[in-house]
Formats: C-alpha cells, sequence, structure tokens
C-alpha cells in the first residue's frame, strides 16, 4: 500500500493568528519604546517656557554684546573650556558653571568645577564616554552678564 501525504492548508484561522501575533510584536515593542523614552528623559529645558520667553530678546542682545566665542575639547579625564574675546584673547568670567550630560538621558549628567588657568578653564570630569555629549554652559561676565550657550560634544577615543 502507498501512504498518501495530506498537504497542509492554511485557512483563515492561520491567517487571523498569524496577524494577531504580528500586531501584537509591533504594539509590545511600540508600547516598551515609548516607556523607555519618558521615563529616561524629562523632556525639560526650563521650568516655564512663557517666564523664559519674557526677556529672550534683551537677554541674547546682551549675550551678543559681549562678543564672546566659546571652545571645548576633552583629553583623558579633563574637560577644557576656552572662552575668547573679539580679538581672540582669553576671558575671565566672575562665574562658570554647567551640566555636562547625554541628549537623551540624564543618568550620566554631571556639575564639573572649573578652575582658571589664565587661558582655559578645565574641569575633571573622568572619563567621558564615546558619543554626542551636551555642555550646557552659563558662566557671567565680571560687568553681572549672563551668558548660556548649550555645546554639543563629539567624544571619540
Amino acid at each position: 500500500m502507498t501512504e498518501v501525504k495530506k498537504e497542509f492548508e492554511i485557512t483563515g484561522k492561520h491567517v487571523l493568528f498569524g496577524m494577531i501575533g504580528a500586531f501584537s510584536v509591533i504594539i509590545g515593542v511600540n508600547v516598551f519604546m515609548a516607556f523607555s523614552a519618558v521615563r529616561t528623559f524629562p523632556g525639560l529645558e526650563v521650568k516655564n517656557s512663557y517666564v523664559a520667553s519674557q526677556n529672550f530678546n534683551a537677554d541674547k542682545a546682551a549675550q551678543v554684546a559681549l562678543g564672546w566665542s566659546i571652545e571645548t575639547d576633552t583629553h583623558e579625564e579633563l574637560f577644557r573650556v576656552s572662552i575668547r574675546d573679539e580679538n581672540g584673547d582669553p576671558v575671565e568670567v566672575k562665574m562658570i558653571s554647567g551640566t555636562i550630560g547625554r541628549a537623551t538621558s540624564v543618568v550620566e549628567d554631571q556639575t564639573p568645577e572649573f578652575v582658571f588657568d589664565g587661558q582655559v578653564y578645565e574641569a575633571h570630569t573622568g572619563k567621558l564616554g564615546e558619543g554626542n555629549w551636551n555642555f550646557r554652559m552659563i558662566a557671567t561676565a565680571l560687568d553681572g552678564t549672563e551668558f548660556k550657550q548649550r555645546i554639543v560634544l563629539n567624544v571619540k577615543h
């Protein structure tokens, strides 16, 4: 006797379960990604954007009038900030601070303490991991003018 093999037949149930499975995976991944994004990044630059906007133009004009240019670099465990005036001379400020961190997470944020050596401001940050970092700098000029700038760092080893 010869054995007859029955071919597998795709039915409506198989298609239904396949579609439900595929969409379940897609929806599950989207929910996970949305939850992770909200959990790791607060999304706030300022607490109250309306209040921050009230003095924006005047603050920007005062900052531009300083004529400063900012350059940053990292070497080993040092983070350097160079502030130069319109003539290219180093600028000494009353106060400099800021936060170094990743653009998408606050987990690695740090607020270094800077020391001025007459040319640049240096801070020990430890070795920064490769990739993009942001330095959200606030410096106060000797005349009291506040200078704020976000500087993107691309760290390579």
